[in-house]
């Protein structure tokens, strides 16, 4: 605990505090003014369109990417002194990701219509927004391609503000394509706008020419492409399954229930992932990185209780206050028209708070590469929050929606104590954390 806290004085609120607090101000007020513009010209039933459309192309830009983003930081950082070895991570995730854009942008690109089918009601008609996305995926790609390669790099202070530009560039888009174009420029807007980062990220980046003579066809490396795979599996399976079944409850609770209602859902889960980016942050700033450094039970205990004791209840307080706050919240991040939404908070806050407990021990699996561990969790909680959506929305309307996202999370919390009940309220044995889990380690 005393550890987390000297880390939050000494680095995190000195972040926050700087560049990387600016972007994520940045980021929420982007998506406070997007969701009124929305709420205010397109309303709830457009919400659901674009909720349905954004889920559909995570999954596309994650497959396009192979999830390679986190191994390619991992592998940059390593050999970013190792010329030969360098141009051998960089050569190969380009010509990996160069083959999967190709061929997810044509397949998105010539089965338009199909698609157009599946993620929107049968009286849409947005296939050619599929074919802007599908036309605009390859500067994704890059611009990710990019990122990688700073922030391999430690070059966080240019990718900060490559991200604050990126989002301002993509406000004024958005902006005005939903002015102009209702419910054609928001579906537009979610097509483009993250690729239209690229543009910003090249301008930033022109000067470093020094990095295009490493990618070399010769240097593609069959053995780098065996050590990426399990960082793609693990970050490809969360980032295309989950969107995937969030667009399928969406899209049964427009079938059984209505537009509307998928509107006031899809509104629900813009407010939580507003809140969350600051819980989310923290992880990824500390949580992460320090179960990765270290190799005993004893500090993994100490590190997931002291989060627990200094941080969750200062996230339970703000969960508390948006609560009472709901209302109002409602009212000013969208319209009057949202106000079914406040029967939704309940049971999204109480989702949410069980939500963190898990994955601050969940991030074990990720820190360790506990691939099968992984895995089998996540698939276990995608499979329980689809099966206890149906049900409940059936009971319950699309308030059922959110009383399954609780029930689904403690499921899995109670999955995640299991797996590591003994690390966590066992007997501390001498062995390293890394003996502790050799077994799994192996299996994966």
């Amino acid at each position: 605990m005393r550890r987390l806290l000297k880390y939050i004085n000494n680095n995190v609120l000195f972040k926050v505090a700087s560049l990387n607090s600016a972007s994520v101000i940045t980021r929420i007020v982007a998506g406070f003014l997007t969701s009124k513009a929305i709420a205010l010209f397109v309303g709830p039933e457009g919400l659901a369109l674009i909720g349905n459309l954004r889920d559909f192309l995570s999954s596309v830009k994650s497959f396009a990417t192979l999830g390679l983003y986190n191994g390619v930081v991992k592998y940059i950082a390593q050999f970013k002194e190792n010329t030969i070895e360098l141009s051998k991570t960089i050569s190969t995730v380009f010509y990996l990701g160069f083959i999967s854009t190709v061929l997810v942008s044509f397949l998105c690109y010539f089965n338009a219509d199909y698609i157009n089918t599946i993620i929107f009601p049968a009286y849409n008609d947005y296939a050619y927004v599929i074919k802007i996305a599908a036309i605009a995926l390859p500067f994704y790609v890059l611009n990710m391609f990019t990122f990688s390669i700073l922030n391999g790099f430690s070059k966080f202070k240019i990718l900060i503000i490559i991200n604050i530009i990126g989002q301002i560039l993509g406000l004024c888009v958005t902006l005005l394509l939903i002015y102009q174009n209702r419910i054609d420029g928001a579906l537009i807007a979610v097509a483009i706008a993250e690729s239209l980062i690229f543009l910003i990220t090249l301008v930033g980046v022109i000067n470093r020419r020094s990095l295009a003579p490493l990618i070399k066809v010769k240097r593609f490396s069959l053995n780098y492409v065996k050590k990426l795979g399990s960082y793609s599996l693990m970050a490809l399976f969360s980032a295309i399954v989950l969107p995937m079944v969030a667009l399928a409850i969406r899209t049964y609770v427009i079938d059984t229930i209505g537009d509307e209602e998928a509107g006031f859902l899809e509104a629900m889960n813009r407010i939580s992932k507003y809140y969350l980016m600051f819980v989310s942050s923290l992880l990824t700033l500390y949580v992460l990185p320090r179960l990765s450094e270290i190799d005993n039970v004893k500090d993994f205990r100490n590190e997931v209780f002291g989060f627990y004791k200094s941080i969750i209840p200062i996230f339970f307080t703000g969960l508390l206050v948006i609560y009472l706050l709901r209302g109002f919240i409602v009212q000013i991040v969208f319209s009057s028209d949202f106000q079914p939404v406040e029967e939704l908070f309940l049971w999204q806050l109480l989702g949410d708070f069980i939500k963190v407990l898990s994955i601050v021990i969940a991030y074990q699996f990720l820190a360790k590469k506990m691939f099968w561990h992984y895995i089998i969790t996540e698939a276990f909680s995608v499979a329980i929050l689809y099966a206890t959506s149906i049900y409940f929305i059936d009971m319950y309307g699309v308030k059922g929606a959110t009383i399954a996202h609780f029930v689904s999370y403690v499921m899995y919390y109670g999955i995640i104590l299991l797996i590591f009940s003994s690390s966590l309220f066992g007997v501390i044995p001498d062995e390293t954390l890394k003996g502790d889990n050799e077994e799994e380690s192996e299996d994966s």
